[in-house]
């Protein structure tokens, strides 16, 4: 079977399984949220294992395992976040890597399933989020092999370029107006605005993984998804633009309700 085959395989039974539980919410979509950081956190520590202790492996999955518990159990979200980053500075004297897993895993886990939450804001926020970065990525890459030009960052990612960086940005927006329009009845300025600055977060969080794995020798992330590589590989740009999401959310809405921040002022029709 050869690789593209592998790859559409994967993409058909994964698609709809992530369709059904974003529309689900509530527990379901806790549970992808809690599989992405767990899946996360394994290709990290197997990535980075040369500079792993036992003791830090240990400590990260410990720590991670009970923030995920303790999102089935509704705790506020800021609780949650503390444990983690309390786990992640008692690690960095000990496994400075595995402290930076812990982040990368938890932190994205705690935002994804706080943005979802069980409402139709909740809703509306991850569509938004997904598409935009989907939009992204298909856009970067098809931009970028059409229309070619100086190279957006050689030394971590040779074949990404400013073109298909540029192509991204518009096309986020572009889906970002449209779930406004599906969502609202109308075209919401700040959320194609928004969209922008996500799209951007999008492709920063792509290059920084496309940066770990240049400094492990890696060109996937791990095998997990047959024909795709590792989970890190399919949701680097998206844990980033979450968290981003998220931190707005929080600020204007609170941290339990960040999807607020969708039907509020700051998302007002201008």
């Amino acid at each position: 079977m050869s690789n593209l085959q592998l790859r559409i395989i994967t993409a058909a039974v994964l698609a709809p399984v992530t369709i059904l539980l974003i529309w689900l919410g509530g527990v379901s979509f806790r549970i992808l949220a809690v599989a992405i950081g767990f899946a996360i956190f394994y290709e990290w520590t197997t990535l980075s294992a040369s500079k792993q202790t036992r003791s830090g492996l240990i400590t990260g999955w410990a720590v991670l395992i009970v923030a995920a518990a303790l999102l089935f159990m509704k705790m506020p979200a800021i609780q949650v976040l503390a444990l983690i980053a309390a786990g992640s500075v008692f690690l960095v004297q000990r496994a400075n890597w595995a402290a930076g897993g812990l982040l990368y895993a938890g932190v994205p886990m705690v935002c994804l399933a706080m943005l979802r939450g069980d409402t139709t804001t909740g809703l509306i926020a991850i569509i938004y989020l997904f598409a935009l970065v989907w939009a992204t990525d298909i856009a970067a890459y098809f931009t970028g092999r059409a229309l070619g030009g100086p190279k957006l960052a050689p030394r971590f990612s040779p074949n990404k370029t400013w073109s298909g960086a540029i192509g991204g940005v518009v096309a986020a927006m572009i889906a970002g107006a449209m779930v406004s329009y599906l969502s609202f009845d109308r075209i919401k300025i700040p959320m194609i605005i928004l969209a922008a600055m996500l799209s951007v977060a999008s492709q920063v969080g792509d290059l920084g993984e496309s940066w770990v794995k240049r400094r492990f020798g890696a060109k996937d992330s791990g095998k997990l998804l047959p024909g795709h590589g590792g989970v890190m590989d399919r949701v680097d740009g998206l844990i980033i633009a979450a968290v981003m999401l998220y931190i707005i959310g929080a600020l204007v809405t609170g941290a339990d309700s960040p999807a607020t921040m969708f039907v509020g002022a700051i998302l007002r029709p201008l």
